[in-house]
């Protein structure tokens, strides 16, 4: 959410990120509501001032005063009861627009509608060069018996996984490896519940607009989370933070549900692409300076780097177009790692700025040094998902006999031994 004081003073900057964005959205109807809304309640408080004011000169008046004096009252207070119902239509009708407003992009952000206009901008590692025909992930876990991938199909339905043996240990020291990792950078490790109320995913901001891809439990009014973030922005909901010796730090850790949609293909066979998985995510609350918040987004995108680079993974950093970055993100940089049987990258962490946008509409502030409420920033990325991760991680440390060598990293994790 923007503030509607900026978008009074800057309606071109707001109508430009709703054309970056590919946002519908009458600016005019938003200002026009906003007008009759300020209207509204500034004849209410005059209404208001006008009775207090007759109040408190009723009992001096004289008491041939007094009939007229209550008239007076009583009209203005009705008057005031019949522009506080329709304010309420109003401002509920102006808040619905608000909630649509998208954030301002990032100046360096590439200009283009979707994912086809993201750019490039650094590449690590090199894809390793095979000196046999590499198996891709579903084989080498067929394989290896490390998954029932077709009978978990039987069970719940496409786009499910079942790990076990070797490959489901991997799985849980992943995740505890990642937690551990990022709690070494000073981020608190927490757990959350996937599920949440309707307001949570409001105050994130994938509602309103995203509906269907949210798994939802009607009959007790909780959706299922795709990320902690959801939780983790409504935690501090409406408190007032102490950032004085620096931001709120969490290193959320969650099981993760996504309605994924598409077609059948090789891009989204077997791991790639499933409808429950577990997440450690970073997520920031700090101070509202673009140049803190820049700070955060290389720090929170160098940890990303650092987990893929000790599971010894090609990956890219993508700078994210305006139109494929979302409502409510200054700034998205995707990190893709490198997947052999498809031949390109796929993407595996998103690092994301939001500025105020999402504390305005989670009410997430904190006291300056000048003793000023603002409202703080915010920031977010994967650290590691799985089994998301598995899949480059599998297909690009295989050997020729069909075997998986772990990265250095997590030997001393699984046993010690070279081999999954």
């Amino acid at each position: 959410m923007l503030d509607l004081n900026f978008v009074r003073h800057n309606r071109d900057t707001v109508a430009r990120a709703c054309e970056q964005k590919g946002v519908d959205l009458s600016l005019d109807e938003l200002l026009t509501l906003d007008g009759e809304v300020r209207g509204f309640k500034t004849e209410i408080d005059q209404l208001r001032a006008e009775r207090n004011a007759i109040s408190a000169g009723f009992k001096s008046a004289a008491p041939e005063e007094k009939a007229e004096l209550g008239r007076r009252a009583k009209e203005a207070g009705a008057r005031a009861g019949e522009l506080e119902a329709q304010l309420s239509g109003k401002d509920e009708a102006l808040r619905a627009l608000m909630l649509k407003l998208p954030n301002i992009p990032y100046a360096g952000a590439p200009i283009g509608p979707d994912e086809s206009f993201n750019t490039v901008i650094r590449t690590e590692g090199s894809p390793r060069e095979f000196g046999f025909e590499p198996l891709d992930h579903v084989a080498l876990i067929e394989k290896n018996d490390w998954a029932d991938l077709s009978r978990i199909v039987q069970v719940a339905g496409s786009r499910t996984y079942c790990l076990k043996g070797r490959l489901a240990l991997l799985e849980g020291v992943l995740m505890t490896w990642a937690l551990t990792k990022i709690s070494g950078a000073g981020f608190t490790p927490i757990t959350v519940p996937a599920l949440t109320r309707t307001q949570a995913f409001y105050n994130q901001g994938q509602f309103p607009g995203h509906e269907e891809e949210i798994y939802h439990l009607p009959k007790d009014e909780l959706w299922l989370a795709g990320t902690a973030e959801v939780a983790l922005t409504s935690l501090h909901s409406g408190e007032i933070l102490d950032l004085s010796s620096g931001p709120v730090l969490y290193a959320g850790y969650s099981p993760c549900f996504r309605r994924e949609a598409g077609s059948a293909g090789r891009d989204v066979r077997g791991l790639l692409r499933v409808h429950q998985f577990m997440k450690v995510e970073q997520y920031v609350i700090c101070e509202a300076d673009e140049a803190v918040s820049a700070e955060w987004h290389a720090k929170l995108l160098g940890l990303a780097e650092e987990l893929l680079t000790e599971l010894e993974l090609p990956y890219q950093v993508i700078e994210t177009s305006t139109g494929d970055m979302g409502l409510g993100k200054y700034r998205m940089n995707d990190i893709e790692s490198w997947v052999p049987s498809l031949g390109k990258y796929r993407e595996t962490h998103s690092c994301s700025t939001l500025h105020d946008w999402q504390a305005r509409r989670a009410n997430l502030r904190y006291r300056d040094a000048d003793g000023k409420v603002r409202f703080a920033h915010t920031l977010n990325n994967t650290a590691l998902a799985s089994p998301r991760i598995l899949v480059p991680l599998l297909e690009n440390h295989q050997t020729e006999d069909g075997r998986v060598r772990l990265p250095e990293a997590l030997r001393p994790l699984m046993g010690g031994g070279e081999f999954l």
